[in-house]
């Protein structure tokens, strides 16, 4: 079994190449350094019998000195496959200086098998720069004995293999079954003159490449003429010395090799054209393929070049183009770029294979300058179908939600936008209706996660039996729907509206043979030219919802812009109004509350008053690595704080989520850094609201601060609470990997509350788990929630994360939480939330603004965001 050396830096490339190699009958070894591949290569060089190498993304020492090494002498029985995300001259010019090797791009990687075959099968093409030159051979024509013995022993002496014949006809019987390289032939002959020969022999397909010579006792123009003409490189005179007779020959013997030389160059280019991944073909200038290689076959759909060779590639299958995704253009455009001399860098292209079916490809012409004259030009491209595929799956996905497969919130978001703008250019009147399911926690509760799941995918499915073909439905929340109605008069909002529910009522849900009865609270809105702003229509909407829940549930409301929902939303307007204050003006506060690992906790030794706990640790000593979770509070006018339950709600409404989020991110890792400057090494855990979980700027600003001043990422744990990792799982998982490459850490929060299973831990790289705390708060009167916290304790363990209970009230339940096994405890038994971190050595002075670990003056920010 052959052995093969697979050199590649990256995990997943390796992966990819083992996947592709392993079925084959290979045995695999594998690098992921460059300098150990070279030391293994020196150390015995023909224990492989290939190298498949990823051509390195930046050049350094080590990648050089492989190259290097693979290039010499000893190495060259050693077949290369080189992979590179993109074409280089510097990769090209390599692999076309070293025999047995071929070039492919990684979005050909499947082709690596056959081309490892085709350098290792054992018709490759040999190395001819380092076997010796074989003999040249002659042909000697002439009707005289005499000189046919006198040339011969003249040439043998001088190393040529020579073969005689005593006419033109035992000549051209010779040379159609040997292989010769020179003819010399004598002018005059019975049958036949020697230009006549001559041509003979260049009409032949066997015969054309033998160089001839005529040779001549007699000077006659004529005779020297028509000998060049038919074809003869050299006249040679019987009657001149042997040795010029011998240096004109030798000429004629170097341009033998030198043709030789020429044509194995030829072969060997074509082998290289053969092996690369890529389809190419080439053009001349009248835009006919000239050459085309078995790649660009095998993608056309072709079985031979003769299919094609001759033809425009817009008479067979090129049928349009685009350029940077613009609109597509007939081909016939693009060649007459090509015909000016134009090159054209990765464009995307549709061809037409005969079955019909159309290949989507990327291509790249390089224009051809032979002698400094243009000479056609050759088109590389390569089948981008999947690609195309996957990017349009991609693109789906960003749009759509992924349980119920109907638009998600943000696609909707967007859409209501544009329709607010285009209402207020118009007098047309449409809708907005919002949908809340009724009691949906008790089915998911009682008949489990899954039955919630089918019956999201249910309810989809209804609402969208109601829509129009201009109307659009959207799963903007966990059990959240909403509808853009367009068209639709004041009139007749109210039962257009109820048509949804009433959808839902009808059709009851039905799960493992038990029927569940669907209901639905909706709110609705009329959207027209005097709509302020999408923010102001999704809240006037969930106001109108709301109130249709605290009405009974099941039930149809329009907002009334001038009834009670008018006073609900100028307080919520109220409260926006005031979260633009405090987020422009810096008036937001954060406090910490200390996350305490029970290894630290001796039971016998607890104080009895709730708070004190933690002011007995600090007596003592605080670890240096404690959590703190980051708490948002809003002063009020008399410096009260206000706790986030009263206003984060209308941040949600009026979107303003990711601007409080991007604060209280900024503000933590500003304190954070404070914190080490003073040598505490405390870490900080920051909750992220759903609707951050697609944001750019969070994660730019993370990574902006922590090369900035130079922090920890581990000492920075990201919370996002269950629900909303689990309803925006791939914005949750997104979010979660890009984070966690710089690393930082990751809590799910308010597990158990809402409809995560254990299946969705595998599928989140979370490191701790926050048990909700409902089922802290009765943990010593109701043995459901202790089997419950056991259960999630030992299944996140055994999934290697860690758990923490919130709202710690009191010692038994502690003490009740460690005997669970549970790590992490939090809560006001603990610790009420503080200003500050504590001091460890006292390198924290009591007053917050006197340490300059907090402020809330804006030009204190202002000075750090400049100095970035």
């Amino acid at each position: 079994m052959q052995r093969i050396l697979v050199v590649e830096p990256s995990a997943t490339l390796r992966h990819v190449l083992d996947r592709r190699l392993l079925s084959s009958n290979y045995s695999l070894d594998t690098e992921s350094d460059y300098a150990t591949a070279r030391a293994r290569l020196e150390k015995d060089a023909h224990t492989w019998s290939a190298v498949v190498i990823g051509w390195p993304s930046q050049t350094d020492a080590a990648s050089d000195e492989l190259l290097a090494l693979l290039g010499e002498a000893a190495y060259r029985d050693v077949a290369v496959i080189a992979l590179a995300q993109q074409t280089a001259p510097a990769i090209l010019n390599w692999v076309s200086a070293r025999e047995r090797t071929a070039f492919l791009l990684w979005d050909s990687h499947d082709e690596v098998r056959a081309t490892l075959d085709k350098l290792l099968s054992h018709d490759a093409l040999p190395d001819l720069d380092h076997l010796p030159p074989p003999a040249t051979r002659v042909l000697l024509v002439d009707d005289s004995p005499t000189a046919r013995v006198k040339f011969r022993r003249l040439l043998e002496s001088d190393h040529y293999q020579t073969t005689t014949a005593a006419d033109p006809q035992e000549a051209l019987k010779l040379a159609a079954e040997g292989v010769f390289d020179i003819a010399i032939i004598d002018y005059f002959m019975p049958e036949m003159t020697g230009d006549q020969l001559c041509r003979e022999l260049k009409s032949n397909p066997a015969t054309r490449h033998i160089h001839s010579a005529i040779l001549t006792s007699t000077y006659l123009d004529k005779v020297i003429s028509d000998s060049l003409s038919a074809g003869a490189v050299e006249c040679m005179f019987k009657n001149e010395s042997d040795e010029l007779f011998l240096t004109r020959v030798a000429a004629m013997r170097r341009a033998v090799h030198d043709t030789r030389r020429i044509e194995h160059e030829r072969r060997r280019l074509a082998g290289i054209l053969s092996s690369v991944g890529d389809g190419v073909y080439g053009i001349d200038d009248e835009t006919r393929i000239n050459f085309i290689n078995p790649a660009a076959l095998r993608i056309l759909g072709l079985e031979q070049p003769g299919e094609i060779l001759g033809k425009r590639p817009v008479d067979v299958f090129h049928q349009s183009f685009s350029e940077h995704g613009g609109e597509q253009q007939e081909a016939e455009d693009l060649y007459a770029r090509i015909r000016n001399g134009d090159a054209v860098h990765n464009i995307e292209s549709t061809f037409l294979r005969p079955d019909g079916s159309l290949v989507q490809t990327e291509l790249t012409v390089y224009p051809l300058r032979i002698g400094g004259e243009k000479d056609g030009a050759v088109v590389a491209f390569r089948d981008i179908t999947e690609r195309k595929l996957l990017e349009k799956e991609l693109r789906w996905q960003v749009n759509h939600d992924s349980l119920t497969k109907l638009l998600n919130r943000r696609f909707f978001e967007d859409a209501l936008e544009q329709e607010v703008r285009r209402l207020k250019r118009s007098d047309e009147k449409g809708a907005l209706v919002y949908v809340d399911l009724d009691r949906f926690k008790y089915l998911n509760d009682t008949a489990g996660h899954i039955a919630g799941d089918q019956l999201l995918i249910e309810v989809g499915h209804q609402l969208s039996k109601c829509l129009r073909e201009t109307d659009l439905l959207a799963r903007i929340g966990g059990d959240e729907f909403a509808i853009i109605l367009r068209n639709i008069g004041g009139d007749e909002l109210h039962a257009c509206a109820d048509r949804f529910r009433k959808q839902l009522v009808d059709s009851p849900f039905v799960y493992n043979g038990r029927r569940y009865d669907v209901q639905a609270s909706v709110g609705a809105v009329a959207l027209d030219s005097n709509t302020v702003s999408t923010g102001e229509a999704l809240a006037n909407a969930d106001i109108a919802c709301h109130n249709a829940k605290k009405a009974g549930r099941n039930q149809t409301l329009v907002f009334d812009s001038m009834g009670e929902d008018r006073n609900t939303m100028d307080m919520e307007l109220g409260w926006s109004a005031r979260l633009r204050k405090a987020i422009d003006e810096d008036r937001f506060k954060l406090q910490y509350q200390p996350i305490l690992l029970l290894d630290h906790v001796d039971e016998e030794s607890l104080a009895r008053e709730d708070g004190r706990l933690w002011a007995d640790l600090t007596d003592v000593k605080i670890p240096d690595d404690t959590l703190y979770e980051v708490l948002l509070r809003l002063p009020d006018a008399s410096d009260r704080l206000i706790p986030p339950g009263a206003f984060l709600p209308t941040a949600e409404r009026f979107n303003m989520m990711p601007e409080v989020d991007y604060w209280v991110v900024d503000t933590a890792l500003r304190y954070q850094h404070q914190l080490h400057k003073a040598g505490i090494h405390a870490g900080l855990t920051v909750n992220l609201s759903g609707q951050s979980l697609d944001s750019d700027e969070i994660i730019t600003l993370v990574r902006r601060r922590l090369e900035q001043w130079q922090l920890e990422p581990s000492t920075l744990v990201f919370e996002i609470t269950e629900t909303c990792a689990i309803y925006n799982i791939d914005s949750a998982q997104r979010l979660i990997g890009e984070l966690s490459a710089l690393g930082c850490r990751f809590a799910l929060d308010d597990f158990g509350s809402g409809y995560c299973s254990f299946s969705h831990l595998k599928h989140l790289p979370v490191e701790l788990i926050k048990i909700d705390g409902m089922f802290i708060a009765n943990l010593m009167h109701d043995p459901m929630d202790l089997a419950i916290i056991r259960s999630i304790n030992d299944i996140a363990h055994s999934l290697g994360k860690r758990t923490v209970a919130e709202c710690v009230e009191n010692l038994q339940t502690l003490c009740t939480l460690k005997a669970c096994g549970v790590d992490y405890v939090q809560g006001n038994f603990i610790s009420r939330p503080l200003d500050l971190v504590p001091e460890s050595d006292a390198q924290i002075a009591a007053d917050p603004f006197a340490s300059g670990l907090m402020s809330v003056d804006s030009d204190f920010f202002k000075h750090l965001e400049n100095s970035d």
